[in-house]
């Protein structure tokens, strides 16, 4: 995402760009659907007693960070870099009110330029897209990426333990974390990485917070002994849909105008995915003899994931390679639960944290010139592009860098509210259901009528047990 660095562009020589503003709008509204469409994804695969649960631990992120973003977040993510890269803050955007806000134009560049000809900080003749509206963008990025930590806790967390979570999370770690990569901080500016939309401050970060939020919460009850299948499989197809139709103003947006770069990501982004589906479902054939609709769903989001740094660093054939090799890497990554104990509900460690690793990791290999689209400005070369080592070193240490200060700090965070009694719920609760206790509602209806009409299934004309229903539910019942 490489405008971030650019500062707001002076009022009195930048103009409108009215068509790269519609884009940038499109755009944001086609990431703000994604929270809802992962909500569909995680909710799914979830057991019926909790969907609502699910649903609202997802819809809950868009009013907090909405919030927050508004009053700080916008400000500490793209304001002037303080201490030394490590957050950003700009008193002209906080509050996102400020006339100088109100009144300027986000001047947008080639991004090949930046990092190689062009020095930190300074705006070039651009988009002319309006301030607001690159927040608003912005805004969506920063809205869907704890709500992908959710998956990984599913079924065991208080809901307004986990909205406490959210809010202190996303100000001390996403923040912070979009700043270095997209912003004015190091990992952009200093070290000079490439992440075009997000493989690192969205996927690994989230990934990595995921996974240390297993091991501070523990398994949910009866896990590995009971049967925790996914309740409604078409929630899944559904939501994976919604996040492949929004995932193109994820990157093809991420551009900042409508141009060849942004048509190149839109390419790389379809492409991929493709791969990547086909990649998971061999893994499944082969490993289990059937390939599921999960699976194809799952693969789908890998690819996804993979190739969101790398959209407009490679070519569509390094797309598609990219996208196969996040298929099977993600496909095998998420039994790795199973052999190390931990309890990742829906796989956020194995799709996400593994996905994003693989997409930004592989630029160092897939990474070619881009001259004739870059108005002949020479991009990074890969290994395979003959750009050596150098770049694959900057992608590992930027990767590795996010991994581990969100890993670090989100353990902290979790244990703090774990030994406050605000944030797993007591095991009577995780046996009877999230929906009934949490939101006193209830997902499904199980009527007299209904218990009739399954009686031939279930045995009895009761109304059928939560075990029952769970289990009717995952065949489509």
């Amino acid at each position: 995402m490489q405008p971030a660095i650019l500062l707001a562009a002076d009022p009195a020589t930048a103009t409108l760009d009215s068509g790269n503003t519609a884009w940038i709008l499109a755009s944001a509204a086609l990431v703000l659907l994604m929270t809802p469409g992962l909500a569909f994804f995680y909710g799914g695969m979830v057991r019926a007693k909790n969907v609502l649960n699910m649903l609202m631990m997802n819809f809950i992120c868009l009013a907090v960070v909405g919030v927050l973003w508004a009053f700080y977040g916008f400000s500490w993510s793209f304001g002037a870099t303080r201490w030394g890269g490590l957050i950003g803050s700009s008193a002209n955007f906080y509050g996102l009110g400020n006339p100088d806000v109100l009144g300027s134009l986000w001047g947008f560049g080639p991004i090949y330029k930046i990092g190689s000809t062009l020095p930190a900080g300074i705006a070039t003749a651009g988009a002319g897209v309006p301030v607001l509206v690159f927040a608003m963008f912005q805004l969506m990025f920063a809205m869907i990426t704890p709500a992908l930590i959710s998956g990984a806790i599913a079924d065991r967390v208080k809901f307004w333990g986990w909205t406490l979570f959210v809010g202190i999370w996303v100000t001390v770690v996403y923040f912070p974390v979009a700043n270095w990569v997209f912003g004015t901080g190091w990992i952009l500016n200093k070290l000079r990485a490439e992440d075009f939309a997000g493989g690192t401050a969205v996927h690994i970060n989230a990934g990595a917070a995921a996974l240390a939020l297993v091991f501070v919460l523990g398994k949910r009850v009866g896990w590995r002994r009971d049967p925790m299948k996914p309740h409604n499989v078409p929630f899944v197809l559904l939501g994976a849909s919604l996040l492949w139709f929004g995932w193109f103003g994820f990157n093809a947006g991420s551009e900042g105008g409508a141009d060849g770069v942004a048509g190149l990501a839109f390419t790389t982004t379809t492409v991929a995915t493709c791969a990547a589906t086909l990649g998971w479902l061999l893994v499944e054939q082969l490993r289990d003899g059937k390939p599921t609709t999960v699976g194809a769903a799952s693969g789908a989001v890998a690819g996804l994931v993979a190739i969101t740094p790398a959209c407009a660093f490679v070519s569509p054939l390094g797309g598609m390679a990219i996208g196969f090799i996040a298929g099977i890497l993600c496909a095998l990554a998420v039994g790795l639960k199973y052999r190390f104990g931990f309890d990742d509900a829906l796989d956020v460690v194995g799709v996400h944290l593994v996905g994003g690793l693989t997409g930004t990791i592989l630029i160092g290999f897939f990474g070619f010139d881009h001259g004739a689209l870059a108005g002949g400005v020479e991009s990074k070369r890969g290994l395979f592009y003959g750009g050596g080592l150098k770049l694959l070193e900057v992608q590992v240490v930027a990767a590795l860098s996010v991994l581990a200060y969100s890993f670090v700090v989100t353990f902290i965070i979790g244990t703090a509210l774990k030994k406050l009694g605000v944030f797993r719920v007591s095991e009577e609760v995780e046996i009877t259901g999230l929906d009934e206790s949490e939101h006193a509602e209830s997902a499904y209806s199980f009527s007299t009528v209904l218990s009739g009409g399954l009686s031939h299934l279930t045995g009895s004309t009761s109304e059928p047990s939560e075990s029952k229903s769970s289990e009717l539910s995952g065949k489509g019942v």
